[in-house]
């Protein structure tokens, strides 16, 4: 299908008059999305918890009703993840290490950031620097292509600094994700 981007606005816009259904859906998706955004001046919490409903209600029908399709989504997902969990591709380490500057300048800047949360975001994000800058320093110093996986693979000293950094990155998520329930039940509650 080698359609241009109007090309493809065009066969969207066939389809959404091509049938009452298409018609209906496009009715109820305005409908809620102006509900929630005249909520937004609002505030009403019960106008709130019904849109919350009726997003994980379509997500549980999906479930239900596309139990095949749920379950080979999820497994390519799990493939897609073990795959570059033991082939890991230079590309996603590039933009990991994009996020962890990311992460690192919002660290810096952040007020609201308690100081141990801090001292922890710099460990790690200095780690991950230390061994992306020795990623690039070993490609460099081997003279290995970077968009050439096959090569980086059989160099067991990269591939491993790679390796060792999307578990620290995946440690240093479940600690942030863990920390901030935390701190919401311990707001919650105290």
């Amino acid at each position: 299908m080698n359609l241009s981007l109007v090309g493809r606005l065009r066969v969207i816009f066939k389809y959404i008059s091509s049938s009452y259904l298409s018609i209906e859906t496009l009715l109820l998706s305005l409908l809620l999305f102006l509900i929630l955004v005249v909520n937004l001046k609002r505030d009403n919490k019960m106008v709130q918890m019904i849109g919350i409903g009726i997003y994980i209600g379509f997500v549980i029908g999906i479930l239900i009703s596309y139990g095949s399709y749920v379950k080979t989504c999820f497994d390519s997902f799990v493939k897609a993840i073990m795959n570059y969990i033991y082939f890991p591709s230079t590309i996603v380490y590039f933009f990991i290490i994009i996020f962890v500057t990311t992460m690192i300048l919002w660290t810096l800047f952040s007020k609201r950031l308690p100081k141990f949360k801090k001292l922890v975001n710099y460990l790690f994000f200095s780690i991950l620097y230390y061994f992306f800058m020795s990623f690039i320093s070993l490609a460099a110093y081997d003279g290995v292509d970077l968009v050439n996986t096959e090569i980086l693979y059989q160099n067991d000293t990269i591939l491993s600094l790679v390796q060792i950094s999307n578990f620290l990155l995946l440690i240093w998520l479940i600690f942030t994700g863990f920390y901030w329930l935390y701190k919401y039940f311990q707001k919650r509650y105290d």
